[in-house]
């Protein structure tokens, strides 16, 4: 276990993405199975411990401590488990570190009763790393700065073959996936998936520079809307359909209707959006806000699926018939893709193609789309293939220039993992009568050296705590102001401003101007959609 621990550390604090992967390649060179397994099972979090829950930890902390300093301490750190792992009183003895393996196999035949007591004796045996490690494998929370992704991609390196290769098998594997290292060693066949409708590793897009428009032929691109909602595969195949998100999560339990709505043999790349019942156009798309309420859930209810159906805005087809047609152009690829989609499914609709002769036309279309769920537009190659990854040159987006205001720093909270020392996830405000109301938070768009400021700031300036969190002094005399940037803006009634941010984020700082000079939460709702 503190095996895994380690790993968990040194990813925590290992920044590049190249050295990341070289930490899991080691690992998976280093580590026999089934335990190499069980670290990737955890860490793409394709693993669930049902015998205990963080209630159960809770209380076993508290049978070793005084449960108002280590509420103290919580609050202090920002992070239960790290909190826990930390104070913990360890009775010393006889006590063998378990392996991961150990933990997960035990855990998972063990009942709710029993666990509590296994987990106790495991926090004797192990280091406040180990201790830290295991409390984020039961609660499901390894939050290490690596998706999933990253993760198939280390295994394509370890096997020596093509990331594509793992991604077309994960869905039809289970961990701890020993069929799948024995194949990557060279000991075994490739496993086969027999499972049905399975994931299609996506084609992704580069953001138009003013230096790219030189090297694009406008002419040998298609242009289509950029669709403000996420990106989806969408699959059939006989009585098995599925809806993956970009990364290859299975979120088809929240979209039954989506599922339902899709009677055809055929892998559709698109948008999912939502759509609005009332409106007698079919699908009058509705804002991302509204998108937002079905995402991240397991199951919807039925007055959910009645106030925000959802549908797939389709703008490729990868596998149709049992056919592969990602070797295709895409005017192919376009033209099966009209012909799968017909006149309209019931939950599926096909993009539409939009014309420029040159940049200023399109850049007029960008700028002033006719609705507002639209984020910009998209240039893709006539007669490219679908090609998996990000290659450059065939696939552009060219989205509208994003929001800017200037707002009051009000609260900071400290960060977690690397910057769990620092105050860097920032709640900022606007001016309303006179007094600054709350209108977005966001925790990147600085430097390290920013941070370092910021965070000095925040200590040199706070007037309250609530725990992990600082109230900061923000007056018309005295405040920081952010710059913030943000791609769109909705009402929303669960906010005190009534407004909601997408994708927030610290533009630049704005050290130079004085805090009455920030904006007026009536210059964001002048931004809202009509």
């Amino acid at each position: 276990m503190n095996r895994f621990a380690e790993l968990l550390d040194r990813l925590i604090f290992t920044p590049s993405r190249n050295g990341k992967i070289r930490l899991l390649t080691s690992y998976f060179s280093s580590v026999p199975d089934p335990e190499r397994g069980w670290a990737v099972a955890a860490i793409t979090r394709d693993l669930e411990i049902r015998s205990v829950k963080m209630a159960a930890i809770r209380q076993i902390i508290a049978s070793r401590t005084d449960e108002v300093l280590f509420d103290l301490s919580r609050d202090y750190v920002g992070d239960t488990a790290e909190a826990a792992a930390l104070i913990w009183p360890a009775k010393h003895g006889a006590n063998r570190q378990p392996t991961l393996s150990e933990v997960i196999e035990t855990l998972n035949a063990a009942s709710r009763a029993e666990a509590p007591a296994i987990v106790e004796g495991w926090f004797d045996a192990l280091d406040a790393s180990g201790r830290w490690a295991l409390i984020k494998l039961i609660s499901g929370g390894l939050r290490i700065g690596v998706a999933s992704r990253l993760v198939k991609v280390a295994l394509s390196e370890f096997g020596q073959v093509e990331p594509q290769e793992i991604e077309e098998l994960w869905h039809g594997l289970t961990p701890p996936y020993e069929e799948l290292f024995a194949w990557l060693e060279g000991r075994g066949e490739k496993p086969v998936n027999a499972m049905k409708a399975p994931f299609r590793p996506v084609m992704l897009s580069h953001p138009v520079e003013e230096a790219d428009k030189p090297k694009i032929d406008l002419a040998s691109m298609a242009k289509e809307w950029k669709w403000d909602g996420i990106r989806v595969q969408l699959v059939r195949e006989g009585d098995e359909a599925r809806l993956y998100s970009r990364t290859g999560d299975d979120i088809s339990g929240a979209f039954p209707d989506v599922i339902e709505g899709f009677p055809v043999d055929a892998a559709l790349d698109g948008e999912l959006l939502v759509y609005d019942p009332e409106v007698t156009d079919r699908f009058a798309v509705r804002p991302f806000n509204d998108l937002q309420q079905r995402l991240n859930r397991k199951t919807v209810t039925a007055k959910m699926l009645m106030s925000h159906p959802a549908f797939v805005r389709a703008y490729d087809i990868l596998w149709a018939e049992g056919e592969d047609l990602r070797t295709l152009g895409l005017d192919d690829r376009r033209a099966q893709l009209e012909t799968v989609i017909g006149d309209g499914l019931p939950r599926v609709d096909l993009s539409e193609r939009i014309e420029a002769d040159d940049w200023e036309a399109l850049q007029e279309m960008r700028s002033s789309p006719p609705i507002d769920a639209i984020e910009g537009v998209m240039l893709k190659a006539k007669g490219a293939p679908y090609v998996p990854g990000r290659p450059k040159g065939p696939w552009w987006k060219w989205k509208k220039e994003p929001y800017l205001v200037d707002a009051v720093l009000m609260y900071a909270q400290r960060g977690h993992g690397k910057r769990s020392s620092f105050y860097s996830d920032y709640t900022f405000g606007c001016w309303r009568d006179g007094e600054l109301v709350p209108v977005g938070k966001a925790y990147h768009g600085f430097t390290d050296q920013e941070l370092k400021k910021i965070d000095k700031f925040v200590r040199d300036n706070t007037i309250e705590r609530f725990g992990p969190v600082r109230s900061v002094k923000a007056t018309r005399e005295h405040g920081l102001v952010f710059e913030v940037a943000f791609e769109g803006l909705n009402r929303s009634p669960r906010h005190k401003s009534g407004l909601a941010m997408r994708f927030p984020r610290i533009n630049r700082l704005r050290w130079d101007k004085p805090a009455a000079e920030a904006d007026e939460v009536a210059t964001l709702e002048a931004m809202l959609p009509a």
